[in-house]
C-alpha cells in the first residue's frame, strides 16, 4: 500500500465532462471527447462521464433516422475505442445505437481498447419540448441482451453494473437524463445491486430554475442511495433552434456537492473530484435499511449482470481532489455553521426542558469552572429556564476552587454567574481534599509536591460529590458539563467525578464546536453585554482541568499538552465512530486537511492566531494516543454514561445510542494497522 495514493486509500477520481460539440458531426464530437479524455488521463481520472447523445449531439431531431449519421456514430465510437488503449479512464459516452430493428438512446462504456457494455435509456420524455419516443425505443425491457457496436458484440441492457477487478469498490451504474427524474429511477436498483458510483449522461436543456432542480435531484439520489452521483449535461454547440443549454456538470457524494463546472461555457470543460468509495461501502454496511431495501427489490427478473474490467490505477501521489474539512463537526460555510449552532443549542435546551418537566424538579446544580464546557452548559440552562418561565435564581451555581485554580478562571466564573442572574456560591474544596489526602497517607498531605492521578481525582471527585449532595439537599438535578471529546478520550474522573451527573447536555457536543456555540450565543444578543464580555474572556482561556499547580515559571496545566490537540482528536473521533474508517485512512484525511494552515477554508470567526498545521509524524503520534485511549481505557466510563441528547451527525457515545462496545476491549488491531500503513515521514 502506498499511503499517499488516493486509489490505495479507497478513492476513485471521477470527472463530469461537457465537451464542445457540433450538431450531427460525430467525428468532431469524438475528437472533442478524446481531448477531454486525454486531459483526464493526465490527471489520473478513473471514470469520465460525458453528455447524452454526445457523439451525434442531442438536438438533431429527425437526423437521428438518417443511416449516414448512425454509421458515422459507429465509426466515431470505434475511433474512441482505439484511442482508449493508451488512456487510463473509463469513458462513458452517449450515442444513438441500433439493435434488432430499433433505435436506442445509449450510454457506451469504453475502457482500454474495448467496449465494456451498452446501457439504453429507460424513461423517454415525450411531453412539452421533448419528443424522444418519435425516434427511440425504451430500454425498460432490455435485459440479458447483447449489441453490436464498433465491431464488437458486447453486453446490452439496463441490468448492467460495471466493476474493476483490481480496485476494490470501483463499481458504477449508468442511467440517462430523464431516468433520474422518474419515480424509482434505474439508479435506485443499480445502487441496491452494489454500484457505489452512479453516472448520468444528460442533455437536459436549461430553463429558469431548472439547474437548482437538477442539483436537488443529484444530491437527494446520492444521499438516499448512499452513493456518489456524477452528472453531465449537454453544453456548447447544441442547436438553439428552440432550446438553450447550460452545460451543467456536478459531482455529489452522500448528498454533498464535491465539484461543479461553470454554467453556460463557451468551450469544453470538466470538473474533477475524488469519490470516497470505501466510505460509501462502509456506510451501506452500517445501515441495515439499505440491505433490507436490496432484498425487497432485487427479486427474480431484476438481477444485474456484473461486467468486470482490469483497471490499471495511477501509482504514487497524485494529490487529493476534494475538500477535507479540518473540523468535521464545524462547517466552514457561515450560514451552515449558524444553522448548526442554532439547532445544536436548541436541541440541548429542549432536552433539558423535557428532563426537568418529567422529573418535576425545578432546580439545577452546576459546577462553574470558568472554562468552555461549564460556561456553555450554564447558557443552555439559562435559556431552558427562560423558556419554561422559571427564575434563573433556581439555577444553583458553585465555583469550587482547588489547589490549582487560577485567578483568571475563578474571576470568569464569578463574573459569569453574576451576569446571568443565577444563585452563586463559592466552596473551597481544599480543606476537604487535604483531609482526604491525609487519610490516604498521600505524600502531598506531608508537604511533598506529588501531583499524581490520586491527587487530581480527589479534587474532581469532591467537586462532583458536593454537587450531588447539594442537589439532594435542595431538590435539584446535577447538570453535567463534560463534552463528547472528553467522553471519547476518557478524560474524566469515573463514578463520583465529572463523568457522572443526572443529565448531561454536552454529551454529544465536541470540544471544537463548543467555542463556536459560545460565539453564536454572543452574536444572538440574547444575553447581557456584561455576560457577553465574560464569554469573550472564557473563549481566550487555556483549556485546563486546573488540578495541578502551576510550575516554577507560572505555566498552568494544559489538557492538550497532556493528551494532544482536540483539533486532531475530534477529527479522528468523527471518522472512526461515524464511518468506521481504518486508522491509516483517517490519518491520510487528517494529513490532507491539516498539512498547510494557509490552504483551504477555516470556519468563520476562527481566531487567526490559533490557526495551525500538523505534519504526518505529529498526526500519527496523536492518532496512537487517540486509539489507545478510545479503544482500550475509556469504554468502561462510556458504558455508565448519564443521559443526554444526541446532537451532531457525528453521533453520540452513549451505550444506548450510536456506540455500543465492550468495556474490556483493546486497541491492538487499530494500532497495528496505523503503524503498518502510515509512514513516519513523507517519502
Amino acid at each position: 500500500m502506498n499511503f499517499y495514493s488516493i486509489y490505495d486509500q479507497g478513492f476513485v477520481r471521477v470527472a463530469a465532462c461537457t465537451p464542445n460539440c457540433e450538431i450531427g458531426d460525430p467525428d468532431f464530437n469524438a475528437e472533442a471527447t478524446l481531448e477531454l479524455a486525454r486531459k483526464g488521463h493526465a490527471e489520473g481520472v478513473g471514470l469520465m462521464v460525458f453528455p447524452e447523445l454526445g457523439i451525434s449531439s442531442y438536438s438533431i431531431d429527425d437526423l437521428l433516422g438518417q443511416d449516414a449519421l448512425l454509421k458515422a456514430v459507429d465509426a466515431a465510437i470505434a475511433e474512441i475505442v482505439r484511442a482508449s488503449r493508451d488512456l487510463t479512464p473509463v469513458l462513458l459516452v452517449g450515442a444513438p445505437l441500433q439493435n434488432s430493428g430499433r433505435l436506442y438512446n445509449c450510454a457506451v462504456a469504453i475502457h482500454a481498447g474495448r467496449v465494456l457494455g451498452v446501457v439504453p435509456k429507460m424513461h423517454l420524455p415525450n411531453y412539452r419540448e421533448f419528443y424522444e419516443k418519435r425516434w427511440f425505443a425504451s430500454g425498460r425491457s432490455v435485459r440479458g441482451e447483447s449489441i453490436r457496436v464498433a465491431g464488437e458484440t458486447v453486453p446490452f441492457g439496463t441490468d448492467l453494473i460495471f466493476a474493476a477487478e483490481d480496485v476494490e469498490d470501483f463499481v458504477f451504474h449508468i442511467e440517462i437524463c430523464e431516468d433520474l427524474w422518474a419515480p424509482a429511477p434505474p439508479s435506485d436498483f443499480g445502487a441496491l445491486a452494489g454500484a457505489l458510483i452512479l453516472a448520468n449522461l444528460s442533455a437536459s436543456n436549461i430553463t429558469v430554475g431548472k439547474a437548482d432542480t437538477r442539483k436537488l435531484l443529484c444530491s437527494a439520489q446520492s444521499a438516499r442511495s448512499l452513493s456518489a452521483y456524477v452528472y453531465s449535461a449537454a453544453g456548447p454547440g447544441e442547436s438553439t433552434t428552440d432550446l438553450a443549454w447550460d452545460g451543467q456538470a456536478c459531482i455529489y457524494e452522500l448528498g454533498s456537492m464535491l465539484a461543479e463546472t461553470d454554467r453556460f461555457p463557451t468551450a469544453s470543460q470538466m470538473c474533477v473530484a475524488d469519490i470516497d468509495v470505501e466510505r460509501l461501502r462502509l456506510e451501506r454496511l452500517r445501515t441495515g435499511t439499505f440491505n433490507d431495501a436490496a432484498t425487497l427489490n432485487l427479486t427474480a427478473g431484476r438481477e444485474f449482470r456484473r461486467v468486470e474490467f482490469q483497471f490499471k490505477k495511477p501509482k504514487g501521489d497524485i494529490g487529493l481532489k476534494r475538500e477535507v474539512a479540518r473540523f468535521p463537526f464545524v462547517p466552514a460555510d457561515e450560514s451552515r455553521l449558524d444553522q448548526d449552532c442554532y439547532e445544536t443549542f436548541n436541541i440541548q435546551v429542549q432536552g433539558l426542558m423535557k428532563r426537568l418537566r418529567s422529573t418535576g424538579i425545578k432546580r439545577l446544580c452546576i459546577g462553574i469552572s470558568g472554562g468552555l464546557d461549564s460556561t456553555h452548559a450554564l447558557l443552555v440552562a439559562a435559556r431552558a429556564f427562560d423558556q419554561l418561565g422559571w427564575p434563573r435564581s433556581d439555577i444553583l451555581c458553585f465555583t469550587m476552587p482547588g489547589f490549582a485554580t487560577g485567578d483568571a478562571t475563578k474571576s470568569n466564573a464569578w463574573a459569569l454567574m453574576r451576569s446571568m442572574g443565577v444563585t452563586a456560591e463559592e466552596v473551597d474544596i481544599r480543606p476537604l481534599a487535604l483531609q482526604l489526602l491525609n487519610d490516604l497517607k498521600h505524600p502531598f498531605a506531608g508537604g511533598e509536591p506529588i501531583y499524581d492521578t490520586t491527587f487530581e481525582n480527589v479534587q474532581a471527585g469532591l467537586r462532583t460529590d458536593f454537587l450531588f449532595r447539594a442537589a439532594n439537599q435542595r431538590n435539584a438535578l446535577v447538570l453535567g458539563t463534560g463534552d463528547l471529546s472528553e467522553i471519547g478520550l476518557g478524560w474524566s474522573t469515573y463514578g463520583v467525578g465529572d463523568q457522572m451527573s443526572h443529565y448531561n447536555v454536552n454529551a454529544s457536543v465536541p470540544k471544537t464546536l463548543i467555542q463556536h456555540l459560545i460565539r453564536w450565543v454572543i452574536r444572538s444578543g440574547d444575553f447581557s453585554a456584561e455576560a457577553n464580555a465574560t464569554l469573550e474572556s472564557v473563549l481566550g482561556t487555556l483549556i485546563s482541568p486546573e488540578l495541578v499547580p502551576a510550575d516554577e515559571n507560572g505555566v498552568m496545566q494544559s489538557t492538550e499538552d497532556k493528551i494532544g490537540p482536540y483539533d486532531l482528536h475530534d477529527f479522528a473521533l468523527y471518522y472512526t465512530t461515524r464511518f468506521g474508517l481504518r486508522p491509516s485512512k483517517v490519518a491520510f484525511l487528517a494529513y490532507n486537511a491539516w498539512k498547510d494552515a494557509e490552504a483551504g477554508v477555516w470556519p468563520p470567526h476562527f481566531p487567526a492566531d490559533k490557526r495551525q498545521s500538523f505534519d504526518l509524524p505529529v498526526i500519527k503520534h496523536w492518532m496512537e494516543v487517540f486509539l489507545f485511549r478510545f479503544f482500550t481505557i475509556s469504554q468502561f466510563k462510556r458504558s455508565a454514561s448519564p443521559n443526554g441528547p444526541k446532537v451532531t451527525s457525528g453521533g453520540s457515545l452513549s451505550p444506548r445510542g450510536d456506540w455500543r462496545a465492550p468495556s474490556d476491549g483493546n486497541a491492538r488491531i487499530w494500532l497495528k494497522e496505523l503503524k503498518a500503513n502510515v509512514p513516519d515521514v513523507k517519502g
